[in-house]
């Protein structure tokens, strides 16, 4: 992949306002190559709006997104072959297998490709005969992200991936996005997880009311709070009850 500019990602001065209320107040950071870029805020805050028109699907009020150097409002169809995108709920055809649906997809992106090997990366390759009707909430979720990956992006972009998927199904779409970034790629995610975001994301930008309050690595962000004088109400434990029940039931998956 030929790289125009250190930063993959740059927003600046995004404004978006829907009637009367701005829904992007200002909006501006910058992704760096390779690194997963978290958004984190409560329902409502803006991050969808923001990764909507980064994406090109949506028209800011004023301000510019730019993705390898290019402004995303003016270059649309070269951004569409440098991006994948990975929606929360997808619509695919029930009763295409596997194989079918991927194969669609890299018809219509122009992308000669082996499905199987896309299969086999997201560990579906048992699914390849099935028809998307048949697959569990956590296949489902795997096949969107190898459909996000057709066209060999640059910028990965994921809708709380994890959300509805049991500890297991859970871990297991981690490490496939960390896998995903050991390639090279850049990835932008929006999750409710806090464990999520501290797990994978490199930094994270935390919206509220349409304007970032906060952005750092989880890890300065949580010395920051201490600093503060910050104590938890909640003794911490060294394991979680996903720890608990990843070790009762084992960390395979079982949605087959």
């Amino acid at each position: 992949m030929k790289k125009n500019n250190p930063n993959i990602v740059e927003v600046k001065s995004l404004f978006k306002k829907y009637g009367d209320i701005y829904a992007v107040k200002g909006i501006s950071f910058e992704v760096p190559e390779g690194e997963i870029f978290g958004m984190l805020g409560p329902n409502g805050a803006g991050k969808t709006t923001t990764i909507e028109i980064i994406e090109g699907m949506r028209k800011a009020d004023s301000g510019t997104t730019f993705i390898n150097g290019l402004n995303t409002l003016n270059n649309q169809k070269k951004i569409k072959q440098i991006i994948g995108v990975q929606l929360q709920q997808n619509a695919f055809f029930e009763y295409l297998n596997l194989f079918e649906i991927i194969d669609l997809y890299a018809n219509l992106y122009g992308k000669k490709i082996n499905p199987s090997d896309l299969l086999f990366k997201v560990e579906l390759s048992e699914k390849e005969k099935s028809k998307f009707k048949e697959l569990s909430g956590g296949q489902k979720q795997r096949l969107s992200i190898a459909i996000a990956l057709v066209n060999d992006p640059y910028v990965l972009f994921l809708d709380e991936p994890t959300t509805g998927l049991d500890p297991q199904a859970r871990r297991h779409v981690w490490n496939l996005i960390k896998n995903i970034k050991s390639e090279g790629r850049t990835i932008i995610m929006t999750t409710h997880y806090m464990e999520e975001a501290e797990e994978l994301c490199d930094r994270v930008a935390i919206i509220d009311s349409g304007k970032i309050i906060a952005l750092d690595s989880p890890s300065n962000l949580i010395d920051k709070l201490i600093k503060k004088g910050f104590k938890s109400k909640r003794s911490i434990k060294k394991a979680s009850l996903d720890d608990v029940f990843l070790d009762l039931t084992g960390q395979e998956l079982r949605d087959t």
